[in-house]
């Protein structure tokens, strides 16, 4: 009997020292800067929080403090069929996508972290603009014994919205995100327009935001056993002020961390593949180089194919030192994916676009340094004023990206067209085309083509079949001018008069002559095509003449300019 009355009193006990405990709480939270003040005084980033906080936390327990910090991605939904309260008419839609941002530190009291964060509710509005976001700053505590997790609309104050903004600006997966989607998706007069018409302030200043929540954790799929996800489901609720109703009716929540750790490690493995693409377009570089060694294999390959292609890597190695800068964990590798692309674009491609541009002037070296160097001078402001030109123009036409990144991936087409009006003899290594076609691809693809990639980008199957048929076409196009002739593919009607190298030659002349280049005798009574004859009445053997018009398009004997053959 006594052993009851004990345990009744222990029983008893307890219940009270929960009531007493959530009634501290409850007189604690309305007194942040006393109660709840955070043991550290200088938060941690947020790759901290999540590359290390959780290991400095033992979860063996299981009243073990869990790290909620994090990303939390999951879809919301009314209770009712639709929104009850006439406060937000244009709050009509049933249901949509949330994700949860939240920064969780300890306090002073024990089993209590303080918890910021920041709530987006995407598809919510149906109007005009189809601007259908709202965002809401919370703050409030995680009770972790009991997984209980209460947050309230934030209070609006200077210090706390910024220290809030900081702490979410160093999210790797929320960073990314933005910059992905100002590159590729957002323009710069929506993102404005929807600053302007944003239901965040009207939503604070008629609206008391309350969210009951429990947290869970969620068991791993991945092979990885001793990462943490945790779930959260909960109620959002908004009483109005005075007797002004309530603002929407009661939303159901529910989300799931996303782990970091995941998305930064594809992150990494991005960078490790701009970094490898980069290197196998030195080599490929390096061997074009080799092939067209000479002045009038330089001649032959379009510079405004050589510049387009050097654009192309100067824009990558500005967007990868932006994202780099923007995620402070992630600066070494973006950096690094920069650096070969910055060594790309400034040490090879201009290397070969300056001795391009030699090739097709022979004659300026000997008008003087001056005027060589108004000419040099007069191609690099070409040059950089095309690159800011265009970053202008993106700007602008932000909405077209699409249509621009088409453009950029028309490099082909000069050269294309530069062989065909040239009659060009083999300019480009056909290594070098399926190379460069390979590795040129390589990022959109990724960007648009893969269902995980880290830029959070929706894929379009349909766009990326359409960019690598476009470039296979280009590719296709430059091997068949490779193998059968510049012109192979232009009706003869269509084609200037050409220069016959074979052509009946004066009777009158010597039938025995000496090929100046091998030094040996024609006979000018064999077919015709064992020897050329040039405009100037110079004859050769047709391997020898070929080889030397490969390397100079003069005649070896009196130095006269010779049409291509």
């Amino acid at each position: 009997m006594k052993k009851r009355q004990h345990l009744g009193v222990l029983g008893l006990g307890f219940v009270e020292f929960q009531i007493i405990f959530l009634l501290s709480i409850w007189l604690a939270f309305p007194q942040q800067a006393t109660g709840l003040r955070p043991i550290r005084e200088k938060a941690r980033t947020w790759s901290d929080e999540w590359l290390f906080g959780r290991k400095q936390v033992p979860e063996g327990g299981r009243f073990s403090a869990w790290n909620i910090t994090g990303t939390y991605r999951g879809n919301w939904k009314f209770l009712d069929s639709l929104n009850s309260s006439s406060k937000f008419q244009d709050f009509q839609k049933s249901n949509g996508n949330s994700v949860v941002e939240l920064v969780a530190v300890p306090t002073k009291i024990t089993g209590v972290h303080y918890v910021q964060g920041v709530v987006l509710f995407h598809d919510v509005f149906d109007n005009e603009q189809n601007l259908g976001g709202a965002q809401i700053s919370l703050e409030g505590v995680y009770i972790w014994p009991f997984r209980q997790l209460r947050l309230v609309a934030n209070s609006g104050k200077e210090s706390d919205a910024g220290q809030d903004e900081n702490n979410l600006l160093s999210n790797p997966y929320h960073l990314l995100g933005i910059f992905s989607s100002q590159v590729f998706q957002e323009s710069t007069r929506d993102r404005i327009l929807q600053r302007k018409i944003s239901p965040r302030n009207e939503m604070d200043k008629h609206c008391n935001i309350e969210i009951a929540a429990q947290i869970s954790r969620v068991a791993s799929s991945d092979n990885n056993g001793d990462k943490s996800y945790y779930h959260m489901e909960g109620l959002m609720e908004s009483p109005g002020v005075g007797d002004d109703g309530d603002c929407f009716s009661p939303l159901f929540l529910n989300a799931t961390s996303v782990n970091v750790e995941v998305y930064y490690n594809k992150a990494v493995n991005y960078t490790l593949m701009v970094t490898f693409v980069s290197f196998l377009q030195v080599l490929l570089l390096i061997r074009q180089m080799e092939h067209g060694n000479t002045q009038s294999g330089a001649a032959k390959v379009s510079i405004v194919m050589i510049g387009h292609q050097a654009i192309m890597d100067a824009y990558l190695c500005l967007l990868h030192l932006t994202a780099g800068i923007l995620v402070e964990s992630l600066f070494n590798a973006f950096a690094t994916a920069a650096f070969f692309k910055f060594v790309v674009f400034s040490i090879f491609e201009m290397r070969y676009l300056l001795a391009i541009w030699k090739a097709t002037r022979p004659s300026i070296s000997g008008e003087g340094w001056e005027t060589m160097r108004r000419e040099l001078s007069f191609l690099y402001s070409r040059f950089y004023g095309i690159l800011l030109g265009g970053i202008l123009i993106m700007y602008e036409l932000h909405n077209y990206m699409r249509p621009i990144l088409l453009l950029m991936y028309s490099f082909w087409i000069p050269q294309i067209v530069t062989n065909v009006i040239r009659d060009s003899r083999k300019p480009l290594h056909p290594y070098y085309i399926v190379g460069m076609t390979a590795t040129r691809l390589a990022i959109p693809l990724y960007v648009f083509g893969c269902p995980h990639n880290f830029m959070r980008i929706v894929p379009s199957k349909a766009w990326c079949v359409f960019l690598c048929t476009f470039m296979g076409l280009q590719a296709v196009i430059l091997l068949l001018q490779h193998y059968f002739g510049s012109r192979c593919f232009v009706p003869r009607q269509m084609l200037p008069e050409k220069y016959n190298y074979h052509r009946r030659f004066n009777q009158d002349v010597s039938r025995n002559t000496d090929c100046v280049i091998c030094m040996t005798a024609i006979n000018l009574r064999q077919r015709t095509s064992d020897f050329m004859v040039t405009p100037c009445e110079h004859f050769f053997h047709t391997g020898c003449l070929q080889r030397w018009m490969d390397i100079k398009m003069e005649c070896p004997t009196c130095r006269r300019s010779l049409p291509p053959a």
